[in-house]
């Protein structure tokens, strides 16, 4: 089956990294598979054998235009359309389900935050209007789904697919590192602000904890290491760009602690649960609780309450025995995430198309 897979661009962004880690799965099936971005960068990379087709030419100023005239006219040759497109992020997919109505492509756009998030005029519109005219959207969660039913869309749960191959250790011999990854440019999204404001007393009572914050953003990262220095911090928090390599970093941490104000289904934390962290995360709409079972693989804190959550962390810092438990029924509650799964997903899909 010949199947398009199109995004802005392949940024170092989770639903850009789902993306393409489908993509390649597609593509080992055999499917006749192109990857279409807008834009730049290209941190994210899919395999040599599938098509990469840039369409970041052109004048035109506005970049949604730019980008809609691009799809327009390179599908205008029929022989570049596909049987499939599939879509990624709410501009993207608006400009998808317009050009495919009016090629007869079949579309499938897919949601990677929960319809609560607040977004522009643009983005309103598609959630409200256009994934109707869609012949699936994919949903990270069941508290989207009856959303969009409502709104007469096909839609489908699809969640995440864990990035990672499970890393099962015959020792524990991991550093004292408490681990956030994300953009730090939208460090309010992911709380990392409010993470920098709690976490010192939690700190100052366990010594050779550290706090260590992945993710790069030059105006984030000025804000957080300067707020760091007003909460005294300096010695115990390091701020590290984006890295391809964070399942390394994953297996030498004990803790991952996810502070986000709202997901969609945060890939990270799957992905930290697979190298066999103890997981910690506020209870926030939506995601963490579709990945965490409280108490038995991972602990949920009532939402943005910092009080209890450090609370929480520091009696896991001070349970070790708590955080082996964590960790190893993590690792067995993945099987859901696996991508041969999600990849069976999108098969029903396309029977339905």
């Amino acid at each position: 089956m010949k199947i398009d897979f199109l995004v802005n661009s392949l940024a170092s962004g989770g639903a850009e990294r789902v993306l393409v880690l489908l993509a390649n799965y597609f593509k080992e099936k055999e499917h006749d598979i192109s990857v279409i971005t807008f834009n730049g960068p290209d941190i994210w990379k899919p395999t040599q054998n599938i098509k990469r087709i840039k369409l970041h030419h052109g004048k035109i100023k506005n970049h949604m235009t730019r980008s809609f005239v691009n799809l327009m006219q390179y599908y205008n040759s029929q022989n570049n359309r596909p049987e499939v497109l599939i879509t990624s992020m709410i501009q993207t997919n608006l400009i998808g389900i317009i050009v495919s109505k009016l090629y007869g492509i079949k579309i499938i756009a897919s949601e990677h935050n929960n319809h609560l998030e607040k977004t522009n005029f643009i983005g309103q519109i598609t959630r409200k209007y256009a994934y109707k005219f869609s012949n699936a959207l994919t949903v990270l969660t069941n508290f989207d789904k009856e959303y969009y039913e409502n709104r007469n869309v096909k839609v489908y749960v699809v969640p995440n697919p864990c990035a990672f191959e499970i890393y099962r250790e015959k020792t524990r011999n991991r550093n004292k590192t408490i681990l956030a990854v994300g953009d730090l440019d939208r460090y309010h999204h992911k709380g990392f602000d409010n993470l920098l404001k709690m976490i010192g007393p939690v700190l100052l009572k366990n010594p050779g904890w550290n706090l260590r914050l992945i993710g790069g953003g030059e105006e984030g990262s000025k804000f957080l290491i300067d707020l760091a220095k007003k909460e005294k911090l300096n010695d115990k928090v390091t701020f590290e760009d984006f890295s391809t390599q964070i399942s390394n970093v994953m297996r030498d941490s004990e803790i991952y602690i996810m502070t986000s104000r709202f997901e969609g289904l945060p890939m990270v934390l799957i992905e930290a649960m697979s190298q066999g962290m103890a997981c910690i995360a506020y209870d926030c709409i939506s995601g963490p609780s579709e990945i965490i079972t409280h108490n038995v693989n991972g602990i949920l804190v009532e939402n943005q309450n910092s009080e209890l959550m450090c609370k929480e962390l520091d009696e896991l810092i001070k349970q070790p025995e708590k955080r082996i438990e964590f960790a190893k029924k993590g690792i067995d509650s993945l099987d859901r995430f696996k991508i041969e799964k999600i990849y069976m997903r999108y098969l029903e899909m396309f029977e339905a198309l």
